[in-house]
């Protein structure tokens, strides 16, 4: 079983190739860096409840809806530029 930081970066990855967004439009849309959206995606780091309030505004959508984690999920490739 993979560790909450882990889960929740792959829901975040998820939500992202829901919306068919790069790092960079979503994190704009979320209100927070590309570095640090990357580092949430592996994994690495964790948002605190004041940035998970600004990804939840900018996603339109309750905070709980970031943690639906979905076990069946597989991240999408991403085509060469």
């Amino acid at each position: 079983m993979r560790d909450l930081k882990a889960q929740f970066g792959l829901r975040v990855r998820q939500i992202r190739d829901e919306l068919d967004k790069t790092q960079e439009e979503f994190a704009e849309l979320l209100g927070i860096s590309v570095d640090f959206l990357s580092l949430i995606e592996r994994g690495r780091n964790a948002p605190s409840f004041k940035k998970l309030e600004r990804m939840s505004r900018g996603l339109g959508k309750p905070v709980a809806y970031l943690f639906t984690f979905d076990p069946t999920y597989k991240p999408k490739k991403r085509r060469p530029y």
